[in-house]
C-alpha cells in the first residue's frame, strides 16, 4: 500500500461516520481495444510511466464485455439510476471492428433495466471512420468524439503513425463523413494544447467541420514530470496565455460558433452552477474505467503519475462496482474541498478551479494533496474569464433595471 495521499492520510471511516456517502458511478469508460493505429508521442496510455497495456489483452474478450454489462446493470438497479453513459475507449476502440462493437453495444443495451436510459459514445482518433463503420454506429445510436489537434501542421506534429507519417488527412476524411450524413452522431472534438501551435489558427481549423463542442485538454504532467514548458518554479503562464487567446476569439465572436467545454464550465461555476467536468469545480466525479482484462480502474490519466496509479485491485468478475466506491482514489475525487491541499483551500478561485485535474496534482513522495502543476495558468485563465463575464454583466445591468 502506498504511503502517499490518499492511501495514507485520507480517513474514509471518519468521512462515512460524519455522514458522507459516495455518489454512485454513472459514467463507464470501457477499454474495448487496448492497442492503437497511431503513435502519438504524448499519449498517456503508451508513453507514460504506466506500461501495463503491454501485459493486457489487445481487445476486450466477450466474457469481460458480458460481465461488465451485468455489473453496470446491477449498479443501475441498486442505485435506481435514471441514466448512465458508456464510453467505448482505447487505445483506438474502432480497431475492435464493427461486428464486435455492434455485439457489445447490443449486449449493454439488453442488460440494462428499462428504467435506465443508456447513452453510448466512442472516443476515436477518426482514422477508421469509414462509411461502413459510421453506418453501424448510426444504426446503434453511438455518439462519436474525435481527437484533432488543429490544422495539418499542428496535428501532425504529434499525432503520427508508427512509420512517422501524419494522420491529419485520414482523420479529416473520417471527420467529413461524420459531419456530413452522420452529423447527428457528432459529439465534438478533443484537442490537446500545444504551445508550438498558433492558438487562433488551431481554433479556426477545428471549426471547419462545425463541431458542436470542442474540448481543449492540457497536456498531462505532474510536479515530478512537468508538462512541456510549464515552469515548476511558478514563473510564467504559457498555457493560460494560449487559452486566453482562444477564449477571446470564441467569446467575442459575433455569433456562437461552437461550445468550448473548458470555458463554458468555468463560466457556469462562476455564475453559481455545478461543474460537469472533472477538471473544473468541486463536483463529485462518478466515473469508472474497465480495462480489456476486466480490471476496474480510476481515471486512466493517472497513468502519467507512476506505474499502477489507476489500479484499484478490483475486477468485474469478483467485485461489485460499489466496492470501488470506497477505494481511496475514487473517494478523493468525490469529496470536494476535503481533497484539496492547504494552498488550494485558502485560494480565492478555489471553488471554480477545484484544484485542477486530479492527475496534475501528483508529486512523488507526497501523492495528490497538492495544487495542480498548472496552478499559475489556471489562476490567470479563470481570472481573465471572470473579469470578462463581470464586465458584460455590469453593462447589461442598467438595461435590465430600466
Amino acid at each position: 500500500m502506498s504511503v502517499e495521499w490518499p492511501f495514507h492520510g485520507l480517513n474514509i471511516p471518519a468521512l462515512t461516520a460524519g455522514g458522507w456517502r459516495p455518489m454512485p458511478f454513472s459514467e463507464f469508460v470501457l477499454k474495448i481495444h487496448g492497442r492503437c493505429n497511431l503513435a502519438c508521442d504524448y499519449c498517456y496510455v503508451y508513453e507514460s510511466a504506466d506500461q501495463s497495456w503491454r501485459t493486457r489483452p489487445g481487445a476486450m474478450p466477450t466474457r469481460v464485455l458480458t460481465a461488465t454489462a451485468e455489473r453496470i446493470a446491477e449498479h443501475a438497479r441498486e442505485h435506481a439510476l435514471a441514466n448512465v453513459a458508456i464510453v467505448l475507449h482505447g487505445g483506438e476502440p474502432l480497431l475492435a471492428g464493427k461486428t464486435a462493437i455492434s455485439e457489445a453495444v447490443g449486449r449493454f443495451r439488453a442488460a440494462m433495466p428499462p428504467s435506465c436510459d443508456v447513452e453510448l459514445s466512442t472516443q476515436t482518433n477518426g482514422v477508421l471512420l469509414t462509411d461502413v463503420m459510421l453506418a453501424m454506429l448510426d444504426e446503434h445510436d453511438v455518439g462519436v468524439s474525435v481527437s484533432l489537434d488543429g490544422d495539418r501542421d499542428g496535428h501532425d506534429r504529434h499525432r503520427l503513425r508508427a512509420n512517422g507519417r501524419g494522420s491529419h488527412a485520414d482523420v479529416m476524411r473520417g471527420l467529413n463523413r461524420l459531419a456530413g450524413s452522420h452529423r447527428r452522431l457528432y459529439r465534438g472534438l478533443l484537442c490537446t494544447v500545444d504551445l508550438d501551435n498558433d492558438p487562433i489558427r488551431t481554433y479556426e481549423a477545428l471549426l471547419e467541420t462545425g463541431p458542436p463542442r470542442i474540448d481543449f485538454l492540457l497536456p498531462h504532467g505532474t510536479w515530478s514530470a512537468p508538462p512541456p514548458r510549464r515552469p515548476v518554479d511558478g514563473g510564467g503562464t504559457p498555457y493560460a496565455d494560449w487559452l486566453i487567446a482562444v477564449f477571446d476569439r470564441w467569446y467575442h465572436a459575433p455569433r456562437k460558433e461552437t461550445g468550448v467545454r473548458m470555458f463554458e464550465e468555468i463560466i457556469n461555476v462562476l455564475l453559481g452552477g455545478q461543474s460537469q467536468s472533472e477538471n473544473v469545480g468541486l463536483s463529485p466525479v462518478a466515473m469508472l474505467v474497465v480495462d480489456t482484462d476486466g480490471t476496474l480502474q480510476q481515471v486512466d490519466s493517472l497513468k502519467t503519475s507512476y506505474a499502477g496509479a489507476p489500479e484499484t485491485g478490483l475486477t468485474v468478475f469478483d467485485h461489485r462496482f460499489d466496492d470501488a466506491l470506497l477505494h481511496p482514489g475514487v473517494v478523493a475525487r468525490q469529496i470536494g474541498l476535503a481533497a484539496l491541499s492547504a494552498t488550494c483551500t485558502t485560494c480565492g478561485i478555489r471553488d471554480v478551479c477545484g484544484g485542477g485535474a486530479y492527475a496534475h496534482r501528483y508529486r512523488e513522495g507526497h501523492g495528490y494533496l497538492n495544487p495542480s502543476v498548472y496552478c499559475p495558468d489556471l489562476m490567470k485563465l479563470i481570472g481573465h474569464i471572470e473579469r470578462t463575464v463581470q464586465r458584460d454583466l455590469a453593462r447589461a445591468q442598467p438595461a435590465q433595471s430600466n
